[in-house]
């Protein structure tokens, strides 16, 4: 169904008026509270140059069901919306309720305005969103002659962008709980008693190199091969490779020094990039050593240099102890582990891929909803 068949079906032959958001509503302004205020006993959340409350507080300033715009800091120019009573800070707009507007649809609306709002933002200084961009935002009323009826449309409209974001939700709730539960096998799989198994270095088990420079020059994003440098997405692509086979990757300095990831396909290793291969393939499965190493991300991170740029030195890589149980046992745990790391991690496949279709299907349809006719003439914000 088109975008055109549908709104005119939505809007039955009914008229719309887009406003300015403040000659509909008032946007208020909220009160700052001090930091003493605030108490770990309170119920009410306070918000303040951001959509995570900055404690709580004994009493509240807006109703549940309230937008806010934050106006202050990093976050400003964000939208949000409280189910719940809560205090607004003066970090943070809130749009009085209106007979006219259903708070709800009026969210998904400002969502629409979004990186207008940021884009707006004063950056000199603190950055800060002045009201008069918010007041000045153009929002559709449709039947407004009709309040009844308008109001009847916006909830219709409320109820399928609902539905959307509830199914995201909840697939955001399974994915975490699958984390949880990955790194609990994980942990558990990959633990070992005290003479259980045989620990070698893994200078013993494995062959470590650093990468070399390739000057940003001579990459190019249509060659064929990633280039790795020290973090944790390709840097660029170039027309050569320096590695190929099973191998991991770890970073070597930089804010992601320690960070560990493996490839499969050939990839070209920067200097600020460690390449681990396996000496014997018979004795430890690639896999495996990926999946321990994963697990001591930690230790690697915790070994950075702290003078200057963190980093993490070859020795301290060779150094390091991996448990080499039975092949059999390795091929195992990999085996479950692969099965984990699909479900949480892959982008192509698993709760992230099905998290990232339905995002793009509530933004379609989202926009679809919103999609009212405009006049020819349309106030700038």
């Amino acid at each position: 169904m088109s975008s055109m068949s549908y709104m005119e079906k939505l809007l039955d032959g009914v008229d719309v008026e887009w406003k300015a958001l403040g000659n509909v509503t008032n946007v208020l302004r909220g009160k700052r509270l001090t930091k003493s205020q605030l108490s770990d006993g309170e119920k009410i959340p306070v918000y303040h140059g951001g959509l995570e409350p900055l404690g709580h507080y004994a009493l509240s300033n807006r109703p549940a069901n309230t937008v806010m715009i934050i106006n202050v800091g990093a976050s400003a120019g964000t939208v949000g919306y409280s189910s719940v009573d809560f205090w607004s800070s003066d970090g943070c707009f809130c749009v009085e309720h209106n007979e006219l507007l259903n708070n709800r649809f009026l969210y998904f609306v400002l969502i629409g305005h979004q990186n207008l709002l940021r884009s707006r933002v004063r950056v000199a200084g603190i950055p800060t969103l002045d009201a008069i961009v918010v007041n000045n935002l153009q929002i559709p009323i449709p039947c407004p002659e009709n309040p009844e009826k308008s109001l009847e449309i916006q909830a219709e409209i409320v109820r399928i962008l609902d539905t959307f974001t509830e199914l995201t939700t909840e697939l955001t709730t399974e994915l975490t709980a699958r984390k949880k539960q990955y790194n609990y096998y994980r942990d558990q799989l990959l633990s070992f008693e005290e003479g259980e198994v045989e620990w070698k270095t893994l200078d013993e088990v494995a062959t470590i190199t650093i990468g070399e420079f390739v000057h940003k020059e001579k990459q190019d994003p249509d060659a064929k091969y990633p280039v790795y440098n020290g973090g944790r997405t390709p840097t660029g692509y170039y027309d050569k490779y320096n590695n190929t086979g099973e191998k991991i990757i770890v970073s070597a300095r930089g804010a992601n020094a320690g960070f560990v990831n493996r490839m499969s396909t050939p990839y070209w290793a920067g200097n600020s990039c460690y390449s681990i291969g396996m000496r014997d393939t018979d004795t430890l499965h690639s896999g495996f050593a990926y999946y321990f190493l994963k697990q001591s991300e930690s230790k690697l991170t915790g070994i950075q240099q702290k003078g200057g740029i963190p980093a993490v030195s070859k020795k301290q890589m060779e150094e390091l102890l991996l448990p080499i149980p039975s092949m059999d046992k390795q091929t195992r745990i990999v085996g479950i582990l692969d099965k984990f790391d699909a479900l949480t991690h892959s982008i192509s496949e698993g709760l992230p891929r099905e998290i990232e279709l339905r995002q793009k299907q509530y933004e379609y349809y989202r926009d679809l909803l919103l999609s009212f006719p405009k006049p020819d003439a349309e106030v700038a914000a």
